[in-house]
């Protein structure tokens, strides 16, 4: 899944430490990344999951990533200030702790049988997962060299891939495979998640990591505003139709792969091939950071646009593997996506950029909006024809590498 932060000051490590120990922290890092990725893509598998058991309609069922994505814009100016008064490695605890007591509300969410209970459980364990963030991000990019940052985070980034490419596949197993089709299925899984959440969080109280001192960004005194900034506003909205669109994509599969007209697979033999849709971004994301040091990234952007609505294209007008595959070949398009148009808003803004980086990254809400609006597609004009709302999305982003992304 794409990685984000939230505008935070920069941070730097404090001299003195041992190379040794920051690679033993570094390493702690990317587990954390795993994790949030491992259970971020369990949304996928979970939402035709309550579907079934809830009778939902589409719409119903996309509630659950409004409720998970609208956490990283509620939370994430909260978490920023909570990092700043108890620093980086207390953070990480309190978010592991959060995240946990998240997975143990679905408990009582599935006794009880209330989706709204476990709509709250999806905020609450998304506040845990955006804490983390807030604390890890950074973090990762001050464990060393300033020149060899972006390195750090894309290679932690790559620990988050495989998390969104190995949860599919447990929950599919542990999930949509039971016998019984209740919300019971998901209180063993969610438990056992929380009790490993709750020991990292106890290993991470314990562990020594460098102490890190937090710079305060020089911002102007001018009164100039991020808003006068064309390629980051736009960029903004780009960033919020991108989470949207790939989010969105992911939210379907189950059920899209479960139609008999495209693959009619079961529902644990569909949440299988999730992924391939994650794994193919985690693919695509090696592919494009070496691509991109022959190709200038805006035309790069713009391809890998330009294909995913072909995609999407060919998808909606045909049926069995090829509907199937093309529209898992879309991950593999939006895998370059997230740090590309990041980078290209942020541009040029100099004193600003930390403004800019959070407006930016609260734009992660799209994820919350764009799958209600495919939901209410679905319902109105079936399944397959609602990937026409992710293909718009695709259409704006290549517009913005080619014209809204001009500094001039």
């Amino acid at each position: 899944m794409a990685g984000s932060t939230s505008g935070n000051s920069a941070a730097t490590a404090a001299g003195g430490q041992e190379p040794g120990t920051q690679t033993f922290a570094f390493i702690a890092m990317t587990c954390l990344f795993f994790f949030w990725g491992f259970i971020t893509v369990l949304n996928d598998i979970l939402i035709p999951f309550l579907k079934e058991s809830f009778d939902l309609n589409y719409t119903q069922a996309m509630l659950v990533q409004s409720c998970f994505f609208g956490a990283y814009f509620i939370v994430s100016p909260f978490a920023g200030k909570l990092i700043d008064k108890v620093g980086y490695q207390q953070g990480i605890v309190l978010g592991l702790l959060t995240t946990a007591i998240g997975c143990v509300m679905f408990y009582p969410s599935a006794s009880l049988n209330v989706y709204a209970l476990f709509l709250f459980s999806f905020f609450v364990l998304a506040s845990g997962i955006t804490i983390l963030q807030v604390a890890a991000n950074p973090y990762v990019a001050a464990l060393g060299a300033e020149s060899t940052a972006a390195s750090r985070l894309n290679l932690a980034q790559a620990a988050n891939s495989l998390g969104t490419t190995v949860g599919p596949i447990v929950g599919a197993t542990l999930i949509l495979g039971v016998a019984t089709a209740d919300a019971s299925a998901v209180q063993g899984p969610y438990l056992m998640i929380a009790g490993l959440l709750v020991a990292v969080a106890l290993l991470f109280r314990r562990i020594k990591l460098p102490v890190l001192a937090h710079v305060e960004a020089t911002e102007e005194t001018s009164g100039e505003s991020v808003w006068n900034h064309r390629p980051l506003v736009l960029g903004a909205l780009a960033i919020f139709l991108y989470v949207g669109g790939e989010v969105s994509i992911g939210s379907f599969l189950v059920n899209y792969f479960s139609e008999s007209s495209i693959a009619g697979l079961s529902t644990a033999d569909a949440g299988e091939m999730v992924a391939y849709y994650w794994g193919a971004a985690m693919i695509g994301r090696l592919v494009g950071a070496w691509l991109m040091n022959y190709i200038a990234a805006t035309k790069y952007l713009a391809v890998n646009s330009v294909i995913a609505v072909a995609m999407i294209i060919v998808s909606i007008n045909s049926t069995g593997d090829v509907a199937m595959w093309s529209i898992l070949a879309v991950g593999f398009f939006n895998s370059i996506m997230f740090p590309t148009i990041f980078t290209l808003a942020v541009k040029g803004l100099g004193s600003l950029t930390s403004k800019g980086s959070g407006l930016v990254c609260q734009a992660i809400v799209g994820g919350a909006l764009i799958p209600l609006i495919q939901g209410a597609a679905a319902d109105s004009i079936g399944i397959q024809l609602s990937f026409i709302v992710p293909m718009l999305c695709y259409i704006y982003i290549g517009w913005y590498a080619l014209r809204g992304a001009d500094q001039s």
